[in-house]
């Protein structure tokens, strides 16, 4: 496989599509895989978009989201549990449902401090606690419980889990084919253990999700990070190589943990939500084949 063929559209890219009509841009774009977001397969349903993605030929990168476990013990607590219960089942009949090589990972953004709280470390056991009751229900369906740390600047309202190294602290916790860990770079580009612990997640051997390798990396998504930030600081991702985040050295140290899964680009910006589907999809394949696809190893 060629090093575009592993690019993958996160169907975030292109907010406001349709299943379909991002299946329709990803496959006129030359792309071979997409990662999904659950609010556009849940207008369709679940069968109906498993058919439509199975009938597209596309891999399956990922389904987002699943997590926001922080809250206390309680009604919304348990909530969640049972809705990231249904996550799983869904990533397992989307995957199921994908192209040979597609991913089961469920990706989840863990949630920020419960209102009224400044327990940063009762909320990361709370999260810890939660993966502990989702794991075998994970293990079950052949999922992998992928955790995202997102930027610091998060860790109050969406991610207490804010490095690669916090979210192997919990990974590791459970068996590897289970639990694992995302790859962002905008979320960990500026971390200074950032080459450490992704040596420590590829150590974990080859168990990663369906058995591709990367140890505990269950996925690498990557878009950049330029200044300044937009006002609301969630949708400041920019296209690869339009800010100032070296993919060279974070692509290939994924790779070299063993990691062969595709990677996404997810981009949360309102000029390029605004934009045509198209358009975007071009951008994204031109940057991805400038600022990433040079840096992944020859297969």
């Amino acid at each position: 496989m060629t090093a575009h063929q592993l690019l993958s559209l996160n169907q975030a890219t292109i907010k406001y599509a349709t299943l379909d009509e991002a299946i329709a841009a990803t496959t006129a774009g030359g792309i071979e895989s997409i990662g999904l977001w659950r609010e556009p397969v849940a207008a369709v349903g679940l069968q109906e978009s498993a058919k439509r993605l199975a009938d597209s030929g596309l891999r399956f990168s990922s389904l987002c989201r699943g997590g926001f476990f922080t809250p206390e013990e309680g009604p919304t607590r348990r909530a969640a549990i049972d809705d990231n219960r249904l996550a799983i089942e869904e990533t397992a009949t989307l995957a199921a449902a994908g192209a040979d090589g597609s991913a089961a990972v469920l990706v989840l953004v863990v949630g920020g401090l419960p209102a009224g709280s400044r327990d940063l470390i009762g909320a990361r056991e709370r999260v810890r606690d939660a993966i502990g009751e989702l794991a075998p229900d994970a293990a079950a369906a052949g999922v992998t419980l992928a955790i995202e740390p997102l930027h610091p600047m998060y860790a109050s309202d969406r991610a207490v889990v804010s490095t690669l190294g916090q979210a192997l602290d919990i990974a590791e916790q459970f068996p590897i084919g289970s639990v694992g860990a995302v790859v962002d770079t905008f979320h960990v580009w500026w971390d200074p253990d950032l080459y450490t612990q992704i040596e420590r997640a590829g150590a974990a051997g080859t168990g990663g999700p369906l058995g591709r390798g990367g140890g505990r990396i269950a996925s690498y998504q990557v878009c950049d990070w330029a200044t300044p930030l937009a006002a609301d600081v969630l949708l400041s991702r920019h296209y690869p190589g339009d800010g100032v985040i070296d993919f060279d050295p974070i692509t290939r140290a994924v790779f070299a943990a063993g990691y062969v899964g595709d990677i996404e680009v997810e981009l949360f910006n309102q000029t390029i939500w605004d934009s045509p589907y198209g358009e975007v999809v071009d951008r994204t394949v031109a940057g991805f084949a400038a600022a990433v696809a040079p840096h992944i190893p020859a297969a």
